[in-house]
């Protein structure tokens, strides 16, 4: 395997904490612990990503080595890395939880790609034991999370939405115990390791945990580092002003706000969006419970732990991603000491989202401008009946502006015919007729609309049921429809004829399946 280029810049502008591996602790004036990966018995390679390979100068060659896989398994520190997990908190579910922190996650070292100046990528692997903020846990990961894990990473960067890459998924060969419902029922389940990629994975909850310990200093320090090697562009001088705080944090605003327009374009629901799960980068991190609007509900969430209170469902991701943001103010304020800047960027986050939204909602439609009412409608009409939002939207791309619409033409796109009858076919057909209009007043060309359209509407995400199929063959050993879907998923916005079958409505089984329509954290 091709060498590795670390220059570990985190590490060493850092402090680190005086104690060395993995048992359970607080840390103080610290932001990481040294700790190796454990080794594990018997890793096999279930999948790499060739495009994040590539990222790091990495060659197909090089991933089908027995050193990548020792690597990427825990069992082989190559020369250069310098393992470490971070100290964070975060308010989970909306509350305060303290000291969090990197449980099931080791950053091996920061690789700076031989080529590309100002570039670096920071591996992690996720699942490879425990560290000094696993709490009473193991450290690890299950085949099922891991899966669901190194699939979405890969099929959100080709969606186009900032996200976390995942470079390869071993299977370890061992069994983890885990109760997968919190319901008494633990099972043994395959074990795996994630190696997830990314500049940074800073958090907003690590600049909460410094706040929370009134360690002032260290929250200056560690701002400052942060703007530096992420952020260099607002960097000038060689210590960062009052000013230079809040372009930051109004650019985390910023970010944050095309990540989660992002998000609602392609009916993502994040499922655990608490602070520690937030990325300073805008990128989508720590894949969970996450799902896709199959049927269009704003009140959905994956989430069974969020099932009573649904505060991560779809519809109010933007609210608390703002929330969210507001806590990131409030522990980075005593680097301003004045609250009113930071009062005018979250409101300016809200009005950003907002125009970012009605460019969204108009790009899919495929006009050039946004009509409120005409949207206001849709989003009515999508909730009356059990609608695949993904595959209305493909469908709707093909409506002849010029001929009369019917229900027909977007039958696909419904999982229930008992449900269509007066006035339902009413209000779809007055709804088809005005949009037609809106596109003739808007002098919409037609090849232009449907090339559009199907730019910002995939055919193909990461359903639930096809990722728990995938699952259901890679615990037996049968990893090829990871693989295949890992193919599939690189072209989302393509036809991809061959693989037709990946792109149609939910099965009625998997409407209660577990891992299909109901997730947990348990992984």
């Amino acid at each position: 395997m091709q060498t590795l280029n670390f220059d570990n810049q985190f590490t060493a502008h850092l402090p680190a904490d005086h104690e060395v591996g993995s048992s359970r602790r607080q840390l103080h004036n610290a932001i990481y612990a040294r700790v190796k990966p454990t080794p594990v018995k018997a890793p096999s390679l279930v999948a790499f990503s060739t495009e994040t390979a590539a990222l790091l100068g990495l060659s197909e060659t090089d991933c089908h080595s027995s050193l990548f896989l020792n690597t990427m398994s825990g069992n082989h520190i190559l020369p250069g890395m310098d393992p470490h997990a971070t100290c964070y908190g975060g308010h989970q579910f909306g509350n305060w939880a303290g000291q969090l922190g990197d449980g099931r996650a080791i950053n091996l070292g920061e690789v700076t790609p031989a080529g590309l100046p100002g570039s670096h990528y920071m591996l992690q692997l996720k699942g490879a034991g425990p560290t000094p903020f696993s709490r009473t846990a193991d450290g690890l990961a299950v085949l099922r999370s891991s899966v669901r894990e190194f699939l979405c990473s890969e099929a959100m960067h080709h969606l186009g939405v900032p996200t976390t890459r995942a470079l390869s998924l071993v299977n370890t060969g061992e069994g983890v115990m885990r109760d997968m419902l919190y319901d008494g029922n633990p099972a043994v389940e395959p074990g795996a390791v994630v190696c997830r990629v990314s500049p940074s994975f800073v958090r907003f909850g690590h600049f909460q945990m410094l706040a929370a310990r009134g360690e002032d200093a260290l929250l200056k320090q560690f701002t400052d580092y942060v703007i530096h090697r992420d952020f260099a562009h607002l960097s000038k001088a060689q210590t960062p002003t009052t000013e230079t705080y809040l372009q930051w944090f109004e650019e985390v605003c910023s970010r944050t706000a095309k990540l989660i327009v992002h998000w609602m374009r392609i009916g993502f629901v994040h499922g655990v969006m608490n602070t520690d799960n937030m990325s300073i980068l805008g990128e989508t991190i720590d894949y969970g419970p996450y799902g896709w609007l199959e049927d269009f509900d704003p009140d959905w969430t994956p989430n069974t732990t969020d099932a009573t209170h649904r505060r991560y469902r779809y519809g109010q991701q933007p609210a608390v991603a703002q929330w969210n943001l507001m806590q990131l103010a409030n522990a980075i304020l005593p680097l301003t000491g004045d609250p009113k800047p930071f009062e005018d960027a979250l409101s300016n986050f809200a009005q950003e989202y907002a125009d970012l939204w009605q460019q969204m909602m108009a790009q899919k439609l495929g006009l050039k401008r946004f009509n409120q009412s005409l949207v206001d409608d849709l989003m009515g009409l999508l909730t009356t009946a059990e609608t695949d939002m993904t595959l209305f939207f493909r469908l709707l791309a093909k409506i002849d502006p010029g001929q009369e619409a019917t229900y027909e033409q977007l039958r696909g796109a419904y999982y229930r015919e008992d449900q269509w009858g007066e006035p339902l076919l009413g209000l779809l057909t007055q709804w088809l007729k005005a949009y037609q209009q809106t596109l003739t007043e808007q002098s919409i060309q037609e090849n232009n609309r449907v090339e559009q359209m199907n730019a910002v509407n995939p055919k193909y995400v990461l359903r639930n049921y096809l990722a728990q199929l995938a699952i259901d063959d890679a615990d037996n050993g049968d990893y090829a429809q990871v693989n295949t879907l890992l193919e599939v998923l690189r072209k989302p916005y393509d036809e991809q004829p061959e693989h037709e079958q990946y792109a149609g409505l939910r099965p009625d089984w998997a409407r209660s399946r577990v891992g299909c329509s109901m997730l947990s954290c348990s992984s």
